[in-house]
């Protein structure tokens, strides 16, 4: 299903072929994102994002905007802790263009001072915008507690002081330290022919040099923390956390399926729970964060702050009742059809597609196909389920942290003893 290409330099080319689909999606993912950034450059993996939309040798801004929107396709790009991506889909007939723009931005963008400067104002807008959205600041901020000074605990956006630091010499360095071959997976999928592709990426793609293969920092060592802050929001947010597992653990199957269980949907114990039999909360739910070699797994709520222990209590004890009991043999069956339908669904889109391409093979070194993810899901077993939720959750890793008015201080010790901790 998959072939790859892998140039004299070291860039890897990653196709599909989808023959009954009149589109195709091509994406540029760089291993380089808010991890990589050492102090001084905090942010910068996001604000080269920005700033490859800006207008390059060949193209204004605005000719970069409508290039492919002219023809009824997209251009778009984000950034993670771990990599960006830059990407674009289009119809097949158009795959030229699409190569044309992407490569425009990646070899020839200006990076021009006063664009840069402008710039600069629209990232600290966006970092406002987000600090305006507890909902959302509060995963931010805990990972940075848990994290402490580790990059992979600091924002994407970076802060307000970093970004106004930020200059084109360290743009120009960041670019040739990490846009490097070694570091550089293009994925393309949908009606295509891969050969087409090597030979369209090649002259570009194939001849550049710069840089070497990324250098992760040491793993971060996370620790336990109880942290309460301060803001004017009418509900009290809350997250509970520990630390989860790198990618290539041996649980991390048990654990995708605890997760959903515990907090992954609808129907979970969660927000059966707390949402739809005590009506405690709208927003509910569980998530694990993975990296390469580490994780994070965690619990969020937002509740009323007169109902803030409540929620608290109800979460421990329905991780305690899970940490004892296990989960039922039909909820492991109901769990592993709903992860392998949602994986199987979500690969209709060929943008999916060419998602899975590029992040498995820019993370993994080899593409992780649907057929591998769901034959060793199916092996997870309740004593594997039951085994990593002991593993994980263990009450002296557990740390949490609230947003939200004064006066509702949580002291943890007395709540996990409240709960049968």
């Amino acid at each position: 299903m998959y072939k790859k290409t892998l140039l004299p330099n070291g860039v890897r080319i990653i196709t599909e072929e989808i023959d009954h689909v009149r589109s195709a999606a091509i994406g540029m993912w760089v291993g380089a994102g808010s991890r990589d950034e050492r102090e001084g450059f905090e942010g910068i993996s996001h604000f080269i994002e920005h700033m490859f939309f800006k207008g390059t040798e060949h193209r204004t801004a605005r000719a970069l905007a409508e290039s492919l929107e002219a023809v009824g396709g997209q251009l778009n790009a984000f950034t993670t802790k771990e990599y960006t991506c830059y990407y674009a889909k289009i119809l097949d007939e158009d795959l030229d263009l699409a190569i044309d723009v992407l490569s425009d931005m990646f070899f020839s963008s200006l990076f021009d001072e006063k664009e840069i400067e402008k710039e600069k104002n629209v990232v600290i807008e966006e970092i406002k915008m987000y600090e305006d959205s507890p909902d959302e600041l509060i995963h931010d901020v805990f990972s940075e507690q848990v994290w402490n000074d580790h990059p992979l605990g600091k924002p994407i956006l970076g802060t307000e002081e970093s970004i106004k630091a930020l200059n084109r010499e360290k743009i120009m360095q960041f670019l040739t330290e990490h846009y490097a071959p070694d570091n550089l997976v293009i994925s393309v999928a949908g009606k295509i022919k891969h050969e087409e592709v090597v030979n369209k990426l090649s002259p570009q793609f194939g001849n550049f040099n710069r840089g070497g293969r990324r250098v992760l920092e040491e793993t971060p060592i996370g620790r336990t923390i109880e942290f309460y802050q301060k803001k004017d929001t009418e509900q009290m947010h809350i997250i509970m956390g520990v630390p989860g597992l790198g990618q290539d653990d041996e649980d991390i199957y048990a654990m995708h399926i605890f997760n959903n269980i515990l907090g992954g949907g609808l129907s979970s114990r969660l927000f059966q729970e707390i949402r739809e039999q005590r009506g405690l909360a709208y927003s509910v739910y569980s998530y694990h964060s993975t990296y390469v070699d580490t994780g994070l797994f965690a619990i969020y709520a937002g509740t009323s702050p007169k109902n803030t222990q409540e929620v608290i209590v109800c979460i421990l004890e329905e991780l305690m009742e899970m940490k004892e009991k296990g989960i039922s043999a039909e909820e492991l069956a109901r769990t592993k059809a709903q992860i392998k339908g949602g994986l199987y669904l979500g690969l209709e889109a060929v943008s999916s597609r060419m998602s899975r391409l590029g992040k498995t093979e820019l993370t993994y070194n080899r593409v992780l196909s649907p057929e591998e993810v769901v034959e060793k899901l199916e092996k997870v077993t309740l004593e594997d389920v039951l085994r990593v939720i002991g593993r994980l959750w263990k009450k002296e890793n557990i740390s949490i942290m609230t947003m939200g008015p004064s006066g509702h201080d949580v002291v943890l010790p007395d709540l996990l003893k409240q709960s049968g901790w």
